[in-house]
């Protein structure tokens, strides 16, 4: 019997990756053994497919959102190489999802609730080491709002203590981090590439997203600027990844001592998938979406390049594949829902079955 590894990323819209690795486990039929690796990138949906795969369990804590409202997240906890292991999203504390079109207030929000989850999850749950995966955020406060959480002090010019948010770190004149708690090693789930600062930086790229004006992009640079030169730590600020999520990436970096990584070496070492490779005949992979995004980083590509390195076949299925010719050197075969005719709304809404019979027309051969 032919053992498959079914490592695959979620179908946007239509599968979560845990759904997607069983439809094709599905079509494979009784005659295959499958082991299912729901897989992520660090985006949406990093921790449900890490739980998933790890067999962990979920954890709920009280924290505050963007905009200081107290709120209820989930995080999880899973064994990785000996070790008790968070992993966790900022986007369940402080994510745009959490905050209304018509409430958006970039310079009041804050990452003060991120921090309140590293809290919970290093004295409360007691683990050995946290990951983060830092997408969807609604904050541009650099981590400050996070760093308040963990003992950090911000001051203004008359010694008074301010919160970690854009609108009071306009008045910043020093800061303190003696007081920082003790915290397990941090690694951060970071695929974006963007400094702190400048025109490719957090405000100027993605304040405007979140609802930040013209001015207010301005202002915010300059208070991103300042807070990493008081910081003592303004090297880390035109690091790669340091503006991800408002630049929560810096401030990770800064106030927590963590270690920016690509989102799929990340899940890739805490899940062993090399390992789940090695043990494999056949390694499947997929994602809504195969196309020449896939190549920047994204989890399936590399399954893939792990498979090739190891001497695996690596089938991809998809949704629909795009720019084939970019993607035949790392995948053995392909195969894509829109080949089966019915276009693309009426594939997501039948993706449960179309992927099944797309992955059983390729086991007829």
């Amino acid at each position: 019997m032919p053992k498959a590894l079914i490592a695959v990323d979620k179908f946007k819209g239509s599968l979560s990756a845990l759904e997607a690795c069983e439809c094709i486990a599905k079509g494979l039929g009784d005659e295959w053994d499958c082991e299912m690796c729901p897989i992520a990138d660090g985006g949406e949906g990093f921790t449900e497919a890490m739980i998933e795969a790890a067999a962990g369990e979920w954890i709920e804590c009280c924290c505050d959102d963007a905009l200081g409202r107290e709120v209820t997240a989930k995080y999880g906890v899973i064994q990785s190489r000996g070790k008790k292991v968070a992993v966790m999203e900022m986007a369940a504390a402080c994510g745009m999802w959490r905050i209304g079109s018509d409430e958006r207030d970039v310079m009041r929000s804050s990452t003060f609730g991120v921090g309140q989850m590293i809290i919970d999850a290093a004295q409360v749950a007691g683990v050995d080491e946290i990951l983060i995966g830092i997408g969807g955020s609604a904050t541009n406060d650099g981590g400050a709002g996070m760093a308040e959480a963990l003992g950090v002090k911000f001051f203004d010019e008359n010694t008074r203590v301010i919160r970690g948010c854009p609108q009071d770190l306009q008045r910043l004149a020093r800061i303190a981090m003696d007081g920082v708690i003790a915290l397990p090693p941090i690694l951060v789930a970071c695929d974006v590439e963007n400094p702190l600062c400048g025109p490719n930086g957090a405000s100027s790229v993605y304040g405007p997203q979140k609802g930040a004006s013209a001015k207010q992009v301005g202002e915010l640079d300059e208070i991103l600027r300042k807070m990493a030169d008081f910081s003592g730590k303004a090297d880390r600020a035109t690091s790669p990844g340091a503006g991800a999520a408002g630049g929560l990436g810096f401030g990770l970096m800064a106030f927590a001592g963590a270690e920016l990584r690509s989102g799929f070496s990340l899940v890739a070492d805490a899940l062993d998938l090399s390992t789940r490779i090695r043990s494999a005949d056949v390694i499947i992979t997929g994602e809504g979406s195969l196309d020449a995004q896939s190549l920047n980083g994204k989890g399936p590509l590399g399954v893939a390049q792990l498979a090739k390195k190891m001497g695996k076949k690596c089938v991809g299925f998809a949704g629909r594949i795009e720019c084939r010719e970019l993607l035949t050197p790392y995948f053995d075969d392909l195969a894509d829902m829109i080949s089966l005719g019915h276009g693309v709304e009426k594939s997501m809404l039948n993706a449960k079955q179309y992927l099944e019979e797309i992955v059983s027309r390729w086991k007829q051969g």
